[in-house]
């Protein structure tokens, strides 16, 4: 079965600790409900930094990336059903980028 990865964009921090309690079990409700599929939960990110021939830029990339999950789908379409019930598209905050991770 294909896996995808969603990559997050946007979302924010927690800013009190009842605040992360209730986004974490946001979250762990989702991955529960991925079920066998969810090949890897992932992490958030922290601020990256772009290497390129002239050098490294501490500018967090053009779209800063601030997590990342991999599951299984049967197909794009699927990938994107999944992503439609991520926790980080409540209140507009943030996005999931949806993209086939190709089997080499």
């Amino acid at each position: 079965m294909p896996k995808f990865m969603f990559i997050y964009h946007g979302g924010g921090r927690p800013e009190t600790p009842e605040e992360g309690e209730k986004v974490m079990a946001a979250w762990m409700k989702w991955m529960e409900g991925i079920g066998a599929d969810l090949v890897d939960g992932g992490n958030p990110a922290g601020m990256s930094k772009t290497v390129s021939v002239d050098g490294v830029a501490n500018d967090g990339g053009a779209n800063p990336v601030s997590g990342y999950t991999l599951v299984n789908a049967s197909d794009m379409d699927a990938a994107c059903e999944i992503a439609k019930a991520c926790p980080i598209l409540e209140g507009g905050m943030g996005t999931v980028e949806v993209a086939e991770a190709m089997e080499m």
